[in-house]
């Protein structure tokens, strides 16, 4: 039998006609924020990967090579040559770190975002529209849940890279 859990959803919502109608709401939903991923990133020149690392380094505000392989999951020369990839394309720049000059910071290029921005502003304003159609308690209980699920998804994905690593390096 199924994890009750699984798709985002609990033991005892509704008739399983139901609960099957809302795990295809929400695969729909997951599906189409990944697309809107990789659409950003075809339209920015960039790979997926690289996509994602400059949003973690841009919420961040900064980040070290090993902190960004850890957001990643990528090895350390993987991320260098990632880092090296966006350096290129004019996203990031390699900065001393102000505390201790040994350290390394890659920080998103400001002027570079303007243009990222430019890329994905559009989807992001067909988001906000859909926000303004609820109630601001509905909207508060929205952003509550995006809080929550994107540590959870990605703790989430942590467990599948785990899962993959063991699967790889088990005997065959």
């Amino acid at each position: 039998m199924a994890d009750a859990r699984q798709d985002g959803h609990r033991a005892g919502q509704g008739s399983g006609g139901e609960q099957d109608a809302r795990r295809a709401v929400f695969r729909e939903y997951i599906d189409a924020v990944g697309l809107h991923g990789t659409a950003g990133a075809e339209a920015a020149g960039l790979q997926a990967s690289e996509w994602y690392a400059l949003s973690r380094i841009t919420l961040a505000g900064g980040l070290t090579p090993g902190e960004l392989a850890t957001a990643t999951g990528l090895t350390s020369g993987a991320t260098t040559r990632l880092i090296d990839r966006l350096e290129r394309a004019g996203y990031v720049r390699r900065t001393a770190d102000p505390t201790d000059r040994r350290k390394v910071i890659v920080d998103a290029v400001p002027g570079a975002l303007s243009a990222v921005e430019g890329l994905v502003g559009p989807a992001r304003r067909r988001i906000a529209d859909v926000l303004t159609q609820y109630t601001p308690e509905q909207r508060d209980l929205l952003f509550d849940y995006f809080a929550r699920a994107a540590p959870a998804f990605r703790e989430a994905t942590e467990e599948i890279r785990a899962a993959s690593r063991a699967r790889s390096e088990a005997p065959r």
